[in-house]
This record gives C-alpha cells, structure tokens and sequence, in this order.
C-alpha cells in the first residue's frame, strides 16, 4: 500500500498557474511535455481532492478495473 503525505505547499498565480517543486518532477519523472491527467474526487458536492497522474499510467489502471467487469458483461 502506498504512503499519503503532504509533499509541498503550491500557490496558484492570478492566472490559474502553479508551478511544482523540482524535486517532486524529478522524483515523479515528469518532464517538460508530459501529460498530466487531473482528477478530482467529491465529498458532499463539493470537490475535496485533485490527483495528477501521469496519462501513460492511466491505461493500466483503466485495464485493472473494467477489465474483470468487462469480462463478466460479455
């Protein structure tokens, strides 16, 4: 199981930007260019959590998850 902590305090510009610490792009490889998939998590309506994953790493996530239920619809 994975570890949940606080990595880094990030501010958001006047224009919506923010900027993450070298340390955490270096750590979590991610490069100029790369995709990001921002997702968001709600709790009473209201969005409480957003997760940035890499786009690459999206398909095997998708695969685990629909794969079995996608085998039990057909």
């Amino acid at each position: 199981s994975g570890a949940y902590r606080v990595e880094s305090i990030v501010t958001v510009d006047e224009r919506g930007q923010m900027v993450l610490p070298k340390d955490i792009r270096e750590r979590a490889n991610i490069r100029a260019g790369d995709k990001l998939a921002l997702v968001s998590m709600e709790k009473s309506g209201k969005i409480c959590c957003l997760s940035l994953i890499k786009v690459g790493d999206i398909e095997p996530m998708v695969k685990n998850i629909l794969g079995p239920i996608m085998r039990e619809i057909l």
